[in-house]
């Protein structure tokens, strides 16, 4: 069987640069169903993009490389699309854009727009023996018990990262990027909860604070939540695509106001009262009993000097912790690092060395934050590589 382009990967990328590139198209995956990140994400309604998308949104060694393929499909384009199949959507919180009803709407977007593109989809299948033969790509089709020769002109790999292995993630897209000489950068688990030895937070577990997450030299304000094995909530999630083993990270639990002017006017009102009553007000009651245990809040407020409260309010907004590591891919959002962007077209997505040979979306070295900006990066970078196969 002969086809102008086999996509292997039916995610967001493959499914949205399948759906536009035109001629003969087979889109392969290994899943029972397409879309499946898509289907779980934003709990079930996921958050597609967001209004607020740029380049700065997004990780990588080359951080000019995302600008072409973001600035040729922008977050605009796709609300368009979503607009034109009639899908209501909301803004939820920080531009991030979510579907009224289901997540599942989208699937049934991509999927509709690649049957009218006459797009043959083969699920629980998948492809191997990849070899490149003068102007095409020859490969092994496996369907149930069936091995089939398919050739192609254009190869595109969109099967993602190594994030949620249960879900099927591999390394596949890296396996092939290596198989043709295409660099790689290391990857890791990114917007991923954080870990602590001993289950240090777990007698606060699903405690919920605003707070600012640094890590590296980024900071992100949004909610921190204790678990029973370390932090999550988005400011740890975000912050943890910056983190590298055997760092520190600095919480500051304060973001919203000064700790110190706020206790030393309750001082004055309040001051016969026990200072972990008074620093309630401030916190949740069960993180106030946890940082009793780790400090002394002993004494009524009247007994707290300025130069105590200072030094209180000083570590609360810069609370150092390093932690043991990150529960990985089993929980990882998104995967950093991927085939090097040096390797890659920034306005084709196709590799420099091998003609006609494409990768996109996540298997790609661009990590966006939290947010809706993975999604764009997908339907962008899909688009990207869709225009170029068809010539548009």
């Amino acid at each position: 069987m002969q086809y102008d382009t086999v996509i292997i990967g039916a995610g967001a990328a493959g499914m949205m640069c399948a759906a536009h590139a035109g001629g003969r198209v087979l889109v392969v995956d290994h899943a029972k169903a397409p879309g499946e990140k898509v289907r779980i994400s934003g709990g079930g309604r996921c958050n597609f993009t967001n209004m607020y998308t740029g380049p700065e949104n997004f990780i990588s060694q080359n951080p000019h490389f995302a600008k072409s393929a973001l600035a040729r499909y922008t977050q605009w384009d796709f609300i368009e699309l979503v607009n034109q199949h009639g899908i209501a959507w909301h803004e939820k919180t920080l531009g991030q854009l979510f579907c009224d009803n289901s997540a599942k709407d989208i699937i049934a977007m991509l999927r509709d727009l690649m049957s009218s593109a006459g797009v043959e989809l083969r699920l629980n299948s998948s492809i191997s023996e990849i070899e490149k033969l003068n102007d095409h790509f020859s490969m092994a089709l496996h369907l149930s018990d069936k091995k089939t020769k398919i050739t192609s002109t254009n190869l595109v790999i969109a099967t993602g990262g190594k994030s949620i292995p249960k879900m099927g993630a591999t390394g596949f897209a890296y396996d092939i990027a290596r198989q043709f000489g295409l660099p790689l950068i290391d990857t890791s688990a990114a917007l991923v909860p954080f870990t602590f030895a001993e289950r240090r937070f777990a007698e606060i577990s699903g405690v919920a604070v605003p707070a600012k997450v640094t890590a590296g030299d980024t900071t992100f304000e949004e909610a921190l939540l204790f678990t029973h094995r370390g932090l999550s909530g988005p400011a740890v999630l975000q912050a943890s695509s910056y983190w590298n083993e055997g760092e520190t990270i600095v919480l500051n639990l304060t973001p919203a106001h000064d700790l110190f002017d706020k206790m030393r006017t309750q001082r004055q009102t309040a001051g016969r009262k026990n200072f972990t009553t008074e620093l309630g007000h401030h916190f949740p009651a069960r993180l106030v009993d946890h940082l009793s245990t780790q400090m002394d809040l002993s004494g009524n407020l009247a007994d707290w000097s300025d130069a105590r409260l200072q030094e209180f309010s000083d570590t609360l907004a810069a609370w150092e912790l390093t932690p043991n590591g990150t529960e990985g891919y089993r929980t990882a959002e998104v995967t950093r690092g991927g085939v090097d962007t040096d390797a890659l077209s920034s306005r084709t997505m196709m590799s420099k060395e091998v003609k006609n040979l494409y990768f996109i979306g996540e298997a790609v070295d661009v990590t966006g934050w939290l947010g809706g900006y993975n999604f764009q990066w997908a339907w962008s970078s899909g688009m990207a590589a869709a225009r170029a196969i068809s010539g548009r």
